[in-house]
């Protein structure tokens, strides 16, 4: 079980620095904190809300593209092949695939929010943990075709890792919100 966990926790790094990186550079780039809805509205709603900007999309894609790279040297000199999925000769793609797939399923989330009404950085449990998740599986899929039970540890994984991750950017002051 420790091998499925490792192997699904490296597999996913891009798609969690991904969404991680807008967190990451939130202060930085202030000319790229262009709402991707460009502040337009459907029936007096946000469509994703001003906190999803080019800059979160730019950089979480960018941040998927470098990790994959680094994942590709790694495998390349044969260090942590053996809890390596797939091989990473293709880091480019796979990195843009699960970096963009984070990004989406958020924005995929971000939108159902705002038709629920939820203001931004509500908490809705469990989807805030596993939108990116999920986006970065839909859009790797054509490369990575994974079992079931890899499926399920990985988004428990991932579920788990959230939380932790966010309570302790909250407790930094890195976040407002704990989720």
């Amino acid at each position: 079980m420790l091998d499925v966990i490792l192997q699904v926790f490296y597999l996913m790094l891009p798609a969690y620095f991904a969404n991680m990186a807008p967190v990451i550079v939130k202060g930085s780039f202030k000319s790229l904190k262009i709402p991707l809805d460009f502040n337009k509205k459907i029936n007096k709603k946000p469509i994703l809300g001003e906190n999803k900007t080019f800059r979160g999309l730019i950089f979480g894609v960018l941040f998927a593209v470098i990790i994959a790279y680094l994942q590709f040297l790694l495998y390349n000199n044969n260090i942590l092949a053996d809890i390596a999925i797939i091989d990473y000769s293709n880091w480019l793609l796979i990195g843009f695939l699960l970096g963009f797939g984070a990004i989406f399923g958020d924005l995929v989330e971000s939108y159902v929010k705002r038709r629920m009404n939820y203001e931004p950085g509500r908490s809705f449990v469990p989807f805030d943990q596993i939108d990116f998740v999920i986006g970065a599986l839909i859009f790797v899929y054509p490369l990575v075709i994974l079992s079931l039970d890899k499926i399920v540890v990985m988004l428990f994984l991932s579920f788990i890792l959230h939380i932790i991750v966010n309570h302790i950017a909250f407790y930094m002051n890195i976040r407002r919100e704990k989720w």
